[in-house]
């Protein structure tokens, strides 16, 4: 069992969070902090997960495919009590803003009020394998400027859990984020995540208020090199995959 008996439900502390102030750096930004959502016996646990093969249904080795250099393992289903309640208790906190963006950007689709009619929709369109995963990585390792799309369905957000203390695990190892805009050069973004701390992101783009209207601002995650020790992140991303 994951989750700490002592530590409030997920939809309490979940709904303790300031979403106001959240959903507003999404809009500006793209992405936001959210808070410390796990604690440290939390973030042990899930880390502890990892070396269980039967809890994941693949594993990537990033060098192979030159996405970076480093590990990750995709959860299957049914996934652990503790990532399921954060990926359906985070959905129904994004999917409003989720809407509001595809009307912003005139996107056809709305996105249900629960995690589970919006697998149900990705499931339509065959998309049905589970995306939260466990990322490792150690010394001199690092992730390429990337976007998690997995199919026709893409869900505009994903959540990044910080699962080890940047002041003592590892060193390096910063969130990288890097905002491609139109007819300009790109915007880099670094945050470094507390142990159980936790971000939202933007899945591919944003809207960007222009003289038009609003158009489309391409962004790309990654982690930089990590110079020392060893960084687990668990990635909450909400559609499923073909």
């Amino acid at each position: 069992r994951i989750y700490d008996a002592k530590m409030p439900k997920l939809s309490e502390r979940i709904s303790e969070f300031p979403w106001p102030s959240i959903t507003e750096n999404l809009w500006q930004c793209g992405f936001s902090r959210i808070g410390t959502i796990l604690n440290e016996s939390e973030c042990s646990g899930v880390r502890e997960l990892y070396e269980n093969d039967a809890n994941f249904r693949a594993r990537i080795d990033m060098a192979r495919f030159r996405f970076g250099k480093g590990e990750y393992k995709y959860f299957r289903y049914p996934l652990p009590d503790l990532i399921s309640g954060l990926r359906r208790e985070l959905y129904a906190r994004l999917h409003e803003t989720a809407n509001e963006w595809m009307t912003a950007l005139r996107l056809p689709g709305e996105f249900p009020d629960t995690l589970e009619g919006f697998l149900q929709r990705c499931k339509e369109h065959g998309q049905v394998r589970p995306t939260p995963l466990l990322l490792q990585y150690r010394a001199g390792d690092f992730n390429c400027l990337h976007q998690d799309v997995y199919g026709e369905i893409v869900f505009p957000f994903q959540v990044i859990v910080a699962l080890s203390d940047p002041a003592t695990d590892f060193e390096g190892g910063e969130l990288l984020l890097v905002e491609q805009l139109p007819r300009a050069q790109s915007r880099g973004h670094v945050l470094k995540l507390s142990r159980g701390e936790a971000a939202v992101i933007t899945t591919r783009y944003r809207p960007v208020k222009g003289a038009r209207g609003y158009y489309r601002s391409a962004i790309r995650h990654g982690v930089s090199t990590i110079t020392k020790g060893e960084r687990f992140t668990l990635g909450i991303v909400f559609h499923d995959s073909k």
